[in-house]
């Protein structure tokens, strides 16, 4: 492992050097190969040029398979792969060089299959954010590719995918939280706590970025459609009255989510951004891509994990749905006592 000294050593924006708002200490970039990673590379050094953190630079690159054919074998000579990775390693030197000299940058190279190597170097080094490029997948995997889907749902820390040729700075920064109570009591508080990280992440990068940020809840009366479809005795007016009080009740729980997180923050750095929330009759994995869309979302910032402290328990069907239908970057976060499938051996 290398690094790149800075020539100038500077801290970054003010708007975000009080402790609360410095929210990643060890951050991890993928580049990917045939892209254009200019932009999460100097994105990443910005990040870890206004929090203080420490950052790595990676390139995962495919292993020589060792069951090669002896035909096949003699065009691979003994020392090819490590000549292979010292070019890469230097290549990717010169590639960080060329973004930014104001921080100190560590650069490798890594090999083997990507997200599983990626997720064993956050376990290994204790990284608190992966940044990268994000993949053009398929049909099925829309924006992103099958890595950056498999990073979404088993790495343990937060990923912030980047979309390519995105603008250098972000306008309008989305932050989608789930408020409703009526999930169990020991899952109230982890998804109150995700909630909570998910706000003050996205309040972070709003005032390092100058952006402005947006909320929101999407909610519904479950028991509408039941009472329509089941007890016709009940007036549209009892129906109305129940799906006000639903409202009601939602609006007070984003409001409890507002003040807490304003708490953490602070009163000026809430004052400073102005937050606007959006509290949306309907489904989820409908509303959130649509306001994404209609707002032009730069940056979308989510929880992925339906339930916590289950390995292999990855993501929520609505979290998914959701990813797949956007066309913006996003920072994906798992809640507290996630714990990754993916091990140092498997």
């Amino acid at each position: 492992m290398t690094s790149i000294r800075p020539e100038n050593k500077q801290t970054g924006l003010s708007v975000v050097e009080d402790n609360n708002m410095q929210r990643f200490k060890d951050i991890l970039c993928v580049v990917v190969s045939d892209a254009d990673n200019k932009a999460v590379i100097e994105r990443a050094a910005a990040l870890a040029e206004s929090n203080q953190a420490r950052l790595t630079v990676v390139e995962v690159i495919d292993e020589i398979p060792p069951n090669l054919k002896s035909g096949e074998r003699s065009l691979f000579p003994e020392d090819f792969q490590a000549k292979r990775i010292a070019g890469l390693q230097k290549e990717l030197q010169e590639r960080v060089a060329r973004c930014t000299k104001n921080i100190e940058i560590q650069t490798t190279v890594l090999t083997g299959i990507s997200f599983l190597e990626i997720i064993r170097e956050v376990l290994r080094n204790g990284h608190d954010l992966v940044i990268k490029t994000a993949e053009s997948g398929g049909l099925l995997d829309r924006m992103f590719g099958s890595d950056d889907m498999h990073l979404l749902r088993k790495c343990p820390c937060p990923v912030w995918l980047v979309k390519p040729n995105s603008a250098t700075a972000y306008h309008r920064i989305l932050a989608a939280v789930d408020v409703d109570d009526y999930y169990p009591k020991q899952e109230l508080n982890a998804r109150h706590a995700l909630n909570v990280q998910i706000v003050e992440m996205a309040s972070s990068l709003a005032l390092s970025e100058f952006a402005q940020l947006d909320v929101v809840h999407v909610w519904d009366a479950i028991g509408e459609m039941v009472i329509n479809s089941i007890f016709h005795d009940t007036s549209a007016e009892q129906i109305a009255t129940y799906v006000a009080q639903v409202k009601q009740q939602n609006e007070a729980n984003l409001d409890t989510l507002m003040r807490a997180v304003t708490s953490n923050i602070g009163q000026d750095a809430q004052g400073y951004l102005k937050p606007q929330t959006h509290l949306i009759k309907g489904t989820p994995r409908k509303e959130v891509p649509a306001l994404a869309k209609e707002i032009k979302a730069d940056l979308v910032i989510m929880g992925t994990v339906a339930r916590t402290g289950i390995p292999g328990f990855i993501m929520g069907n609505t979290a998914e749905t959701i990813l797949e239908q956007l066309d913006c970057s996003i920072l994906a976060i798992k809640p507290p006592g996630f714990v990754t499938p993916v091990t140092m051996e498997n």
